[in-house]
Parts: structure tokens; C-alpha cells; sequence
């Protein structure tokens, strides 16, 4: 045999509040994954849940920024794809999905300069 029988026995029996030590040491776990729920993930889920809103209530006149960064006005609005003019002769055609900011008609307020 490799292993000698002195060091393949078991160890005495385990101390009676074991249980106990066990949550102790899991609670920091519970306590960062709780963190991480409050401060990620819950504002995330928000945001995400609000651009939803703002994508299915984009209307004609509204600025967009795209996911690939392409800025441009609202001309037409479909079920699934939205029309976009980027410069005064050129639209294209984009999936709702793929937007990525949206600005309504009046735009934001001027800077106080």
C-alpha cells in the first residue's frame, strides 16, 4: 500500500456547533451576492426596462442613437424596424432593437453657458 493506515483514518468526530461555523463562514457570501443584487444588477434591470418603454413609444420626430453609434432623426415607424435620416437626402432602415438612446422632438435644454 502507498498510503499508510495512520494517515487514511478518519479524523476525530467534527465539534458540535458545526452548523453553526458554517453559516458563520457563508454569511460574507450572502451578504456580497445581496450587494451585488442592490447595486448591479436591480439598477440594470431598471435602465434596461425603461429603453423597452422608450423604444416601443419612439414616435417621427424623434432623435435616435444607434448601437453602432449612427445619430439620426425618426421619419417612419414599423412594427419591428424604424426609418431613420441621417443627412438631409439619406434614410436607412433599423431594427427598434438596435437603438440605444433616444431624444424626444424638443431635444434637451440648452446649457446655461
Amino acid at each position: 500500500m502507498f498510503i499508510p493506515p495512520a494517515y487514511a483514518q478518519a479524523a476525530g468526530g467534527a465539534p458540535a456547533d458545526s452548523g453553526i461555523a458554517t453559516i458563520i463562514s457563508m454569511a460574507p457570501l450572502v451578504l456580497i451576492f445581496i450587494a451585488f443584487y442592490f447595486l448591479m444588477i436591480r439598477p440594470q434591470q431598471r435602465r434596461m426596462k425603461e429603453l423597452q418603454n422608450a423604444i416601443q413609444a419612439v414616435k417621427k420626430g424623434d432623435q435616435v442613437v444607434t448601437a453602432g453609434g449612427v445619430v439620426g432623426k425618426v421619419t417612419k415607424v414599423e412594427d419591428g424596424f424604424v426609418e431613420v435620416e441621417i443627412a438631409p437626402t439619406v434614410k436607412v432602415r433599423v431594427v427598434k432593437a438596435t437603438i440605444a438612446e433616444i431624444t424626444p422632438l424638443g431635444g434637451a435644454k440648452p446649457a446655461n453657458d
